[in-house]
């Protein structure tokens, strides 16, 4: 005679079983498992889930230690619901977690949650899916007299603490007077390159985010239009000088055909 196993006893053991493996210190092991294999099971988990958060964020790990670092992803088990089962995503669910943190009585600096977001951004824009062959463009197209075609795989990036200066040796704890401006690309080759911009890089690259009509030339001129009317003439060549630089990186890949 075949026995059905009771699906309700056998969900109530395997959420036992997950409660332990996510938090040993507080949730017994469910009964009827040797203590042995249990260890195999809680240490197979937190190593892989540990190791993984390691390589994509190594600079935080290196600037809390081992044990603040373990404390942290024991934390992470504990306390964040995952909504994916994918390891590429975990450094999301990672930065999520880190972001429903702030404002809690926790030790993380100020700076925390915009480091991880730093140091993700770079896996992120690597596994994105979005090829730069597939974009229609003309890689020998003139930026300047033509319309500029800006790559889905430039990220213009701006954080209130100079995220890619934060080291063991270099903890701020007071903002800054100005912003951090940050340029993630990646290039024809799939190479991810962060380059630090100035804040009138940043407003060009947010008008090619919205153009779609005005040739290179037609958005530096409005740009300095609008943010240096008595200058716009002198700095015109630096602004275009800037699109034929973004062009050379990758960030503007051509134009309209």
């Amino acid at each position: 005679m075949c026995v059905v196993p009771d699906s309700t006893a056998t969900l109530t053991l395997q959420r036992h079983f997950a409660a332990h493996i996510r938090d040993p210190d507080h949730v017994a092991a469910p009964t009827g498992i040797e203590p042995r294999r249990m260890r195999i099971y809680r240490d197979l988990f937190f190593n892989n889930v540990e190791s993984l958060l390691s390589a994509n964020f190594p600079v935080i790990h290196s600037l809390r230690g081992e044990q603040d670092w373990h404390e942290l992803i024991r934390a992470f088990l504990r306390d964040h619901r995952c909504h994916t089962p994918l390891f590429p995503e975990l450094g999301r669910e990672f930065l999520q977690f880190l972001e429903q943190r702030q404002g809690q009585s926790t030790n993380d600096p100020p700076f925390l949650l915009e480091l991880a977001h730093y140091e993700w951004a770079e896996l992120a824009l690597s596994l994105d899916e979005a090829e730069i062959e597939a974009i229609p463009h003309d890689p020998e197209g003139d930026v300047i007299n033509g319309v500029p075609v800006l790559s889905p795989l430039a990220w213009p990036l701006a954080y209130r603490f100079p995220v890619q200066r934060i080291r063991p040796d270099f903890q701020p704890e007071e903002l800054p007077e100005n912003p951090t401006l940050l340029l993630l690309i990646r290039d024809r080759a799939d190479q991810v390159s962060f380059l630090e911009i100035n804040p009138l890089t940043h407003l060009l690259i947010e008008r090619l985010q919205a153009n779609s009509h005005m040739s290179g030339l037609e958005i530096v001129q409005a740009l300095l239009a609008d943010i240096a009317p008595d200058q716009a003439a002198t700095l015109l060549a630096s602004g275009l000088d800037l699109l034929r630089d973004l062009r050379k990186r990758s960030a503007v890949l051509g134009t309209q055909g």
